[in-house]
């Protein structure tokens, strides 16, 4: 049982563990992507809508991303060192950490979001759809954050062809009550926009049920002890925070810039909303080999670390980098190539597409400067050392918001040179961890 918890660096080894986690990734994405194919049937106002409100609910699944991402650190180092006992009180304490997160988004959306969103949307109708959606929406976080744990459990020992299985599940439940509750189809109510929400919980609930079946499996089971008797450990709690809490402050502060991105936006209108809202999915959808690939250098990097073996830090680094570059330059040419029929899926019209199609080259170009800049980024992650993330993120986003301010606000540029604050952003993280990497004192990290 020990042997099988270590990881090799081989190519091999890296696809096995990275393609898995790519499916389960185009969960939220599809999900989101699903959204807008049968919201844009309802026309540019509801599109833009879904773009505001994808960006408030994405901050807190990057905050249960947060989490996840550090308490995948600690199990991956657990599985490097053959420690599955310690890997089971891991998982236990992260679910009471993911349901207190959820309490308080709950919280934060009901009494404390719609007076924010009121001071910032200047459109009254647009005001009151962003907050009735949230308002049903944010009831599912709760399944969405114990999702995404079953994702650090499954990948830090190894397992993640099971990722599949709730991803399957997921994405067939959101395809089927989205069409059904958008449109009254199937026997179900007409809710027109609103059904979006309440479909997005119904496939999270799912896809949560398939985590508790997973974890029941043998083969789980063998590797790894989880009881459902969750008592506080206040110490692993603060162990998990450590690691933890600068990934979450750090997906935090991103997302929250780019929902002052989208803000920033909303004042060219619907047509300029409904454009950057289509380019927040392509940055999700193919994006996500570039983000797999990232969560397995996190894994590897500390499952190696935990063996002991230093000097293959670097190198398997190297050699994920290579992978997520070729897989980022398919998804370029295929954005490039035939963007048309990209635009086409979401049922807009000549003039939109023609608006959007010089959007769409400076995105597909931020996305190969993200494929290098993630896996250095999340190999910082697998050192432990996190409080260099936040640094860099925090010199990133200043950069970034910067940039925003003084094309959007300021000079006011059309979208498109308004998108190149990605590159401006990818490129710093880049810069900076690569740096560490490089000439830091990661080696000397423990956690």
């Amino acid at each position: 049982m020990s042997s099988s918890l270590q990881l090799n660096t081989s190519y091999k080894q890296i696809l096995a563990l990275a393609l898995p986690i790519s499916a389960s990734l185009f969960v939220p994405q599809i999900n989101f992507i699903t959204n807008l194919i049968f919201l844009g049937g309802l026309g540019e106002q509801v599109l833009a809508i879904a773009g505001i409100t994808g960006v408030y609910y994405l901050i807190f699944s990057v905050i249960g991303h947060g989490l996840n991402s550090g308490l995948q650190a600690l199990i991956s180092r657990r599985a490097g060192e053959n420690n599955p006992k310690a890997i089971g009180f891991l998982f236990q304490q992260g679910i009471l950490i993911a349901l207190t997160i959820s309490a308080i988004a709950i919280f934060f959306t009901g009494l404390i979001a719609p007076l924010i969103f009121k001071a910032v949307i200047s459109d009254p109708e647009r005001l009151e759809m962003t907050v009735n959606f949230l308002s049903v929406r944010i009831w599912g976080l709760p399944f969405l954050l114990l999702y995404q744990l079953r994702n650090a459990l499954l990948v830090g020992i190894n397992q993640s062809k099971f990722l599949v299985i709730g991803t399957a599940v997921e994405t067939f439940l959101n395809i089927f009550f989205d069409y059904g509750l958008i449109y009254g189809k199937y026997g179900l109510p007409e809710l027109g926009y609103m059904g979006a929400a309440y479909a997005s919980i119904i496939a999270e609930f799912g896809g949560l049920a398939v985590v508790i079946g997973l974890l029941r499996l043998p083969s789980v089971k063998k590797q790894v002890s989880i009881s459902l008797t969750f008592i506080p450990d206040w110490k692993l709690i603060w162990q998990i925070l450590q690691v933890s809490f600068p990934l979450i402050l750090q997906f935090l502060i991103s997302v929250v810039a780019w929902e002052y991105f989208y803000l920033s936006i909303e004042q060219y209108g619907s047509r300029e909303l409904a454009i950057s809202s289509l380019m927040r999915t392509v940055f999700g959808f193919f994006g996500c080999f570039t983000w797999a690939f990232a969560s397995a250098t996190t894994a590897m990097v500390s499952n190696v670390m935990g063996q002991g073996k230093m000097e293959e830090v670097i190198p398997v680094t190297k050699k994920i980098v290579r992978l997520s570059m070729l897989f980022s330059l398919v998804m370029f040419s295929l954005l490039n190539i035939f963007p048309k029929s990209f635009f086409a899926l979401f049922g807009q019209g000549d003039l939109f597409v023609a608006d959007a199609m010089p959007v769409i080259r400076v995105v597909s170009s931020a996305l190969i400067i993200m494929s290098f800049s993630c896996i250095w980024v999340n190999a910082v992650v697998g050192t432990g050392n996190t409080r260099i993330t936040l640094i860099g993120e925090l010199i990133a986003i200043v950069l970034y918001c910067l940039y925003v301010y003084v094309a959007l606000n300021k000079m006011h540029v059309s979208i498109t040179i308004g998108w190149m604050s990605e590159w401006v952003y990818w490129l710093s993280l880049l810069a900076i961890s690569w740096y560490y990497m490089t000439f830091g004192k990661w080696r000397l990290k423990t956690i």
